[in-house]
């Protein structure tokens, strides 16, 4: 372990004082105690799925529910369904889609897919048991035009009062980042695909 002499101790601790002192304030300036907030997960770099379903994981486990529309990723298997098929009826899964785009290669099935899916996800946003729901993927329904952008986001900003959004995929549109309440951009700085790794269990689904 490291030595530590007094005075670096005290230094640190007058300097830990004073960002504690700007936490509290920044704290004690905000206003809205909660709000039902509109999530956008987007980028090029993986994880935005990931961040989705970790959302959904800790409202789990305050007991709450969650529900799922998988908009593009139907023709996967993943492991976070059989984990959130533990929850019981807490954890309201729907996949959707049919794969992606370049794998159906019929751009009248991939808009009737996209249309199901919202439907779908309109019932669980007027769900009042329902706190979170994770639109997986609809970024990529809404880059293609296979849904009307202005009507979702008018839906999505008209939601009912304290409901959690979670959108994710690509290219997320300009009047979605504009109407969200919490925006980030996945960054891809390195991906181990470029180095010939396939997609893996446990990691990619």
């Amino acid at each position: 372990m490291k030595t530590i002499d007094e005075r670096e101790a005290e230094r640190h601790r007058a300097k830990m004082a004073k960002r504690k002192a700007v936490q509290d304030a920044e704290v004690a300036g905000k206003t809205i105690v909660e709000k039902g907030l509109l999530v956008v997960n987007t980028g090029p770099g993986k994880g935005k799925s990931t961040a989705a379903f970790g959302l959904a994981l800790r409202m789990l486990g305050y007991g709450q529910r969650v529900g799922v529309v998988q908009f593009i990723k139907g023709a996967w298997h993943s492991g976070e369904q059989d984990a959130f098929a533990a929850f019981g009826d807490r954890a309201v899964w729907h996949t959707m889609g049919e794969g992606f785009t370049w794998e159906t290669q019929d751009i009248k099935r991939d808009i009737a897919a996209a249309e199901a899916a919202w439907a779908k996800a309109q019932e669980l946003l007027a769900d009042p048991t329902i706190s979170l729901v994770v639109l997986d993927e609809l970024n990529i329904a809404l880059r293609y035009d296979y849904l009307d952008l202005d009507a979702v986001v008018a839906t999505l900003k008209n939601r009912r009062e304290g409901l959690h959004v979670v959108v994710t995929g690509r290219n997320a549109k300009p009047a979605l980042v504009e109407a969200a309440d919490l925006v980030t951009e996945m960054g891809a700085t390195k991906h181990h695909f470029a180095a010939g790794v396939k997609a893996q269990k446990g990691i990619e689904f």
